[in-house]
């Protein structure tokens, strides 16, 4: 009898993985990292990428592909300013990104915080069969609408300009070093479970063709997430799904420092990305600032690996 038991608990243990392993078989999923921040505040999360690589070996199966991180030169890593550096890692990132997708792999991104954006976005829209760029949506889920830019951040972080940048608003420079050329239009860009910003950033929103969707939408699985994926399944060529990890519910990533009251459980938001993921135009996933140093219960790793369940049950029963 209590051999029974300890096997039943066992099995009720590696279900999760399981079905994470079954969903990956047969598919050609790459994982890509970037350990690079362009803020000296975010910089705390560079291990993050590594770690959860680590773990997606075992959770995902042995049939993923693990992309060689992206790493400076040493001449590169030389260069005087942070940003500057930071531009040059992006521009990696997207080279990786770009190579992988012509393979027929579904990339994953773990990042280091959310300004990869910009290399994600510009390896996907040079994936493509010609030297012609390709229209990218980008769908952004964070507590946060990063859409600032200098001129009206309060906190001074880069972190909180990557949408704006995306977008062809502040920052060229970075923009252009990270590939991305053109910048997005802003009727390329969704919002999702934004609920704390800057006064004069929610301002620029209002004023932007920035579609949204609410924490509420996400919960309930609302029309406005078809409404908003069958809308950039017709403007763009292809969709990037972008998730920091501040929007979950706080107690799921306590150990993040910009954790925003009343988010989506991972369940929640992975049950919204499987039915994104069915879209066949949604080409990769980024998952951003995963709060390793505080996570010795692994409640905010489990979490990351719930919204990727979800997103390969949606790859999984897309109608291509």
């Amino acid at each position: 009898m209590e051999k029974s038991i300890y096997s039943l608990i066992m099995l009720l243990l590696l279900f999760p993985f399981s079905i994470l392993t079954a969903q990956s078989e047969g598919k050609k999923i790459a994982i890509i990292q970037n350990p690079y921040a362009g803020d000296r505040a975010t910089q705390e999360y560079a291990q993050g990428p590594e770690i959860l690589t680590k773990e997606a070996k075992t959770r995902l199966g042995s049939s993923i592909k693990l992309v060689p991180a992206v790493k400076l030169s040493a001449d590169e890593d030389k260069e005087y300013g942070r940003w500057h550096r930071f531009g040059m890692a992006n521009g990696h990132l997207g080279e990786l990104v770009s190579k992988t997708v012509k393979e027929g792999y579904f990339p994953i991104g773990f990042l280091a915080n959310c300004s990869s954006i910009m290399g994600m976005l510009a390896g996907l829209q040079h994936s493509g069969p010609t030297r012609r760029p390709l229209r990218i949506g980008l769908v952004f889920i964070d507590a946060h609408g990063d859409f600032n830019t200098p001129e009206t951040t309060l906190s001074g972080m880069l972190g909180g300009m990557p949408v704006a940048i995306a977008a062809g608003q502040c920052l060229t420079r970075l923009r252009l070093q990270s590939g991305l050329d053109p910048a997005l239009p802003e009727k390329y860009i969704v919002l999702g479970g934004v609920r704390d910003t800057d006064p004069l950033e929610q301002e620029r929103i209002d004023n932007s063709m920035i579609e949204l969707i609410s924490v509420d939408e996400i919960r309930e699985l609302s029309k406005n997430l078809r409404v908003q994926m069958e809308r950039l399944s017709k403007l763009t060529d292809l969709i990037y799904i972008h998730i920091d990890m501040d929007v979950l519910d706080p107690e799921e990533v306590s150990g993040h420092p910009l954790t925003v009251p009343n988010g989506p459980s991972s369940k929640e938001l992975g049950a919204a990305l499987r039915l994104m993921f069915q879209y066949p135009k949604t080409a990769a996933l980024g998952i951003a600032s995963y709060p390793y140093k505080d996570d010795a219960d692994k409640k905010s790793m489990n979490a990351v690996f719930n919204l990727i369940e979800g997103a390969l049950q949606g790859l999984e029963e897309r109608q291509n």
